[in-house]
């Protein structure tokens, strides 16, 4: 899509404003941008005004949503009403570890130079209960967040194995809060004695500390200090078990 962009803004009188402007109220030239560089995945919304902008087939950068887009076209009504509900773009705050994908970069600095410094992990609108366990029926990719790639490099970390989920309630307090977001390597399957881990089960993805106890054995503990709500749990590693980690969390951020 950047290239077509590139291949006819002359032509078109194009500009990332513009763009930005045809995507509706709120939506930035930054947005844009992500959009076009692969950073952020195009709604079906967005991608009809890219290609009504481009005057091309969706199609032409994006044969997915191209055949999403003729099987809803096939029931009547239906592809209208989705395209108009399609994700709306979200934002997030800049900050120390994290910077949104879809916040403008700062004025006359150099996108390829910070694409560089940054990996952007998809942001998925899940959650994994500090407490019950939450059910995700579904998730979508709400938008990324951009971490540095020397402190991915320093925590071992490879970017095409993170994603960002959100926890929920407060079993694991004070080390993770209700609505934190989380950071998680999907590589690292392994249990590790005192770490924390996401781990889907009967009741939903769960996120606890990993503590090895006597004969192998292992727990899910809950840092919460009230042990009536929030009891130890053991976790066999077998076929049958009914939990399964899903990764490490390896960042969190989130209010004092």
């Amino acid at each position: 899509m950047k290239a077509l962009y590139n291949a006819k803004r002359a032509e078109l009188g194009l500009t990332q404003d513009r763009i930005a402007a045809e995507l509706g109220e709120g939506v930035t030239q930054g947005a844009v941008s992500h959009f076009m560089n692969g950073r952020t995945a195009l709604s079906l919304r967005a991608a009809v005004v890219f290609a009504k902008a481009l005057q091309v087939p969706v199609s032409e950068f994006s044969p997915r949503l191209a055949s999403e887009l003729d099987l809803m076209r096939a029931v009547p009504g239906v592809g209208a009403a989705v395209i108009g509900a399609a994700a709306a773009i979200t934002a997030a705050q800049r900050g120390n570890n994290h910077v949104s994908a879809e916040t403008p970069l700062p004025e006359g600095s150099d996108e390829d130079a910070l694409d560089g410094k940054y990996a952007y992990i998809p942001q998925y609108d899940a959650r994994a209960a500090a407490g019950l366990g939450s059910e995700n029926p579904h998730v979508e990719i709400r938008s990324t967040l951009a971490f540095k790639r020397e402190w991915l490099r320093a925590k071992g970390a490879k970017d095409d194995q993170l994603i960002v989920i959100y926890a929920e309630g407060q079993s694991m307090w004070p080390t993770i809060n209700d609505r934190d977001v989380l950071l998680i390597d999907r590589s690292r399957l392994e249990p590790v004695d005192g770490q924390v881990f996401v781990l889907a089960g009967g009741e939903g993805a769960i996120v606890k500390r990993l503590v090895q106890g006597p004969l192998g054995r292992w727990l899910l503990r809950s840092d919460n200090e009230d042990k009536e709500k929030h009891p130890d749990r053991y976790f066999f590693r077998s076929e049958d078990n009914e939990h399964r980690i899903i990764g490490q969390v390896i960042w969190r951020g989130g209010d004092l």
